[in-house]
């Protein structure tokens, strides 16, 4: 009797033993869950690419066994980056164009693009990334010295916003554009009496339309190219603001095919065919696209004095920017989309735009609940118009616009005006949430420029002295739930990433510093070592 009662405990120590088998084991880490405590675990478990423990490493390790485990040595970790405005297959189409950003004159950029043709003979010169506020001549360049470099070959050079665009009279010529045209939303810009090559918001439009569309080859490679920038930063999802739908058909079956692995959430530009195709059929959703959303542009750019002022520029007189989009327009899409599951995801930067929308966003919502509706940049706002995001809006910004745009907005606007501009911390008290992007390439991929300008809102040579506009600056918790948990809320995807759960994907980043515990000096150097998406390592 006592021999079967010493087996009968044997077996159930044994049994008491058995470990599940798993994927993935992380052990030994600094891990910031981003739940809803902001809970921090040593631990975590991952199987079918989600997450399905997390706790100490003993915990972990007296429960499963698996035959990847990754000791992290004490490194930090935080869910997958998401970027939540971004133009992730313009980021891509730009690594096979002059690029024009930090050059610091005009004739620097005239320098790049001709080195740029010696070595890669284009038919039809592209390049992107110029601006005219970083050069010590503040205004917009003009066509005269292409025309005598490029005589035969059409040029094209997009403005850093990409709310300008210069080119030659090659391209003015293929384009149909001379003195005569008129083009509603925008401007040709003129000066004594000439076309100077520069084009501002739609007018741009007729020169894309003659540019030679990309292979599908090409277009494959610059998916590639963008993905692989974008895994390099730990950037986990990618929120593409403004995408057709033949792009997003390639990018959904580069995923089928598991030639492409990052999580994006598109955008749809708000093309009457576009509109066409998606408005009568319901979202689409994979576990890796998102088609939820309706990208609309409500005004241009501040710098390139596009965006639409309720009062003239204080640097230009007389001038109020412009409505890319009329109001009218504004108004019949939000009814038109509201009467569908998508959301609406307009950019707007001037007071006025901003106005407009918020205005056209209340009207078309009334009644409605959990539409989860965004406004891109969200960039100006008059006083008054702070409590529409109290309905449910979300701001949708770009914390590196602000220490970009910091040396001449004040002068641009107005200092009363720039009160309510960049105002991340005032419209996160009122919406009670924020998404965090960058806005690539527009402004550079680095998720860690973007917590860094979000917290210290200076520039990387500690400019200003004490911050920028510091009492709408976010705590670094807020900054990094804006780059995770937040940007998933605003996609609807809060469930299944943004934060270290169970059951949730198993996208992770792993850090070689601490960025919540870092000088914040030290931030912008922070590395992304390791990125994982479905417990998979993709970088």
């Amino acid at each position: 009797m006592k021999y079967f009662l010493l087996l009968f405990s044997i077996l159930l120590v044994a049994c008491g033993q058995k470990k599940e088998n798993v994927e993935l084991i992380v052990i030994n880490s600094n891990t910031y869950t981003v739940d809803g405590d902001f809970s921090k675990v040593e631990a975590f478990a991952v199987n079918d690419g989600k997450f399905v423990a997390i706790g100490t490493s003993d915990e972990i390790q007296a429960k499963y066994i698996s035959d990847t485990i990754v000791d992290a040595q004490g490194k930090t970790i935080t869910p997958g980056l998401i970027d939540a405005h971004c133009h992730f297959y313009g980021l891509g189409q730009k690594q096979q164009v002059v690029d024009l950003m930090g050059t610091k004159s005009f004739d620097e950029v005239l320098e790049k693009v001709k080195a740029f043709q010696e070595r890669h003979p284009k038919d039809f010169i592209l390049g992107d990334g110029w601006d005219q506020n970083d050069w010590e001549v503040k205004e917009f360049p003009t066509k005269d010295k292409l025309d005598v470099l490029f005589p035969d070959t059409p040029v094209a050079l997009s403005r850093i916003d990409g709310h300008a665009l210069l080119v030659n009279q090659k391209a003015l010529d293929i384009a149909g554009i001379d003195m005569d045209t008129k083009v509603d939303g925008g401007e040709i810009v003129k000066k004594e009496g000439k076309l100077t090559g520069v084009l501002i918001d739609n007018p741009m439009d007729m020169v894309y339309a003659v540019i030679p569309p990309m292979d599908r080859e090409a277009q494959i490679q610059a998916l590639k190219d963008a993905e692989s920038i974008c895994l390099d930063y730990g950037l986990t999802t990618v929120n593409d603001a403004g995408l057709g739908r033949s792009t997003i058909a390639l990018i959904d079956s580069l995923h089928q095919t598991g030639d492409l692995s990052i999580r994006i959430y598109a955008m749809i530009s708000a093309s009457q065919s576009n509109l066409d195709y998606y408005l009568k059929r319901k979202p689409f959703k994979t576990e890796h696209l998102n088609v939820r959303s309706v990208k609309v542009y409500a005004d241009g750019a501040l710098g390139s004095r596009g965006a639409a002022m309720r009062e003239p520029y204080s640097d230009k007189p007389g001038h109020y920017g412009a409505m890319v989009t009329p109001i009218a327009q504004i108004e019949r899409l939000a009814d038109s989309i509201a009467a569908t599951e998508y959301q609406m995801n307009t950019h707007a930067i001037g007071d006025s735009a901003n106005a407009v929308v918020l205005r056209a966003y209340k009207r078309a919502l009334e009644g409605k609940k959990d539409r989860r509706w965004k406004v891109e940049h969200a960039q100006i706002i008059s006083p008054a118009y702070f409590d529409y995001f109290k309905n449910g809006i979300i701001p949708s910004v770009q914390p590196t616009h602000a220490t970009s745009d910091m040396y001449w907005a004040g002068d641009r606007i107005g200092k009363e005006r720039e009160k309510g501009a960049y105002a991340y911390k005032a419209l996160l008290e009122k919406s009670g949430t924020i998404a965090l992007g960058t806005d690539f390439p527009v402004e550079k991929v680095s998720p860690f420029l973007t917590f860094y300008a979000a917290v210290a809102r200076k520039d990387l040579d500690n400019y200003p002295e004490g911050g920028y506009g510091m009492k709408d600056a976010l705590t670094s918790e807020e900054a990094l739930r804006g780059m995770t948990i937040w940007a998933a809320y605003s996609n609807f995807e809060e469930e299944e990433k943004g934060s270290i759960e169970v059951g949730k994907f198993a996208d992770f980043t792993v850090y070689s510093d601490d960025l919540m515990e870092t000088p914040m000096e030290n931030v912008p150097k922070i590395e992304a070592e390791q990125t994982y998406i479905a417990g998979k390592r993709v970088h």
